[in-house]
């Protein structure tokens, strides 16, 4: 596994996107154990799309419109779905400290979350093979997938770390947690919107 692999799997995990916003919302609304239950479901989520990448189900999913579209809209729905119920406070998706979430809730969520992001097997099979030899197997695919998975693990990691340390700090703000609240249903809104419009 290269130092070239590893950076560039650091660029691509640590960029915003749909687990970090998740895992960012739980740890402000649970605390670092949220935040790592959060981590977790993202990150088993990445490897049930690495197993799918393996079995060639994501050429599939590339060559058919209808599957592309089926796990679109459904992904869709969701995130516009979580954007309002941050708005609301509803249950696990409120960042307001409350009476702890059930770990199995959360983990859940984090799984399903980036289950229906189809933009993640298409990710696999575009990412990894520009890191294989010509004549690599299937063990050199499983090595970069793990380190991948890793690196996620880790990242997102990074992230609850950041949230968890400055989370005593907003939750003392009423003002800081309306503005929180409203940055998080805007950054599932957009990423659902950017999901709509992403193609096969």
């Amino acid at each position: 596994m290269s130092a070239e692999f590893l950076l560039t799997a650091f660029v691509v995990c640590i960029s915003p996107g749909i687990g970090v916003v998740y895992t960012l919302s739980s740890t402000l609304g649970g605390g670092w154990r949220a935040g790592l239950w959060a981590n977790l479901g993202c990150t088993m989520a990445t490897v049930f799309h690495l197993a799918v990448a393996m079995a060639g189900l994501a050429a599939v999913l590339h060559t058919s419109a209808v599957l592309f579209q089926t796990i679109k809209i459904a992904g869709v729905a969701y995130l516009l779905w979580m954007a309002w119920a941050v708005l609301q406070e509803r249950g696990s998706m409120s960042i307001t400290p409350a009476a702890p979430i059930p770990a199995a809730r959360i983990l859940w969520r984090g799984i399903v979350l980036n289950i229906l992001n189809p933009k993640l097997p298409l990710f696999f099979v575009a990412f990894l093979p520009q890191f294989l030899p010509a004549d690599a197997g299937p063990p050199a695919l499983v090595e970069l997938g793990l380190g991948f998975t890793a690196m996620t693990f880790a990242t997102f990691g990074l992230y609850v770390l950041l949230a968890a340390s400055g989370r005593q700090a907003l939750v003392k703000s009423a003002r800081a947690m309306a503005w929180m609240r409203r940055a998080f249903a805007f950054s599932f809104a957009a990423l659902g919107v950017k999901l709509a419009l992403q193609r096969a």
